[in-house]
């Protein structure tokens, strides 16, 4: 029985799959962030657009040009 815990404790054969999980798992961390920065900025933007687009009053056409 030690010697199974021994080898067992020896052994190194998961520990890349757990390294390649947590670096996945910053990836996708990192990647959720900048999505939600760049949304953020974006929805502002638009809203700024729509803003000042409805402020804008059309003419008819009915200038004094030639």
């Amino acid at each position: 029985m030690r010697n199974f815990f021994k080898s067992f404790r020896d052994r190194e054969d998961g520990a890349v799959t757990v390294d390649w999980v947590v670096l996945t798992a910053a990836i996708i961390a990192v990647a959720i962030g900048a999505i939600d920065t760049v949304g953020a900025a974006t929805n502002s933007v638009a809203d700024n657009v729509a803003t000042g687009m409805t402020s804008i009053q059309v003419g008819t056409g009915g200038g004094s040009g030639g």
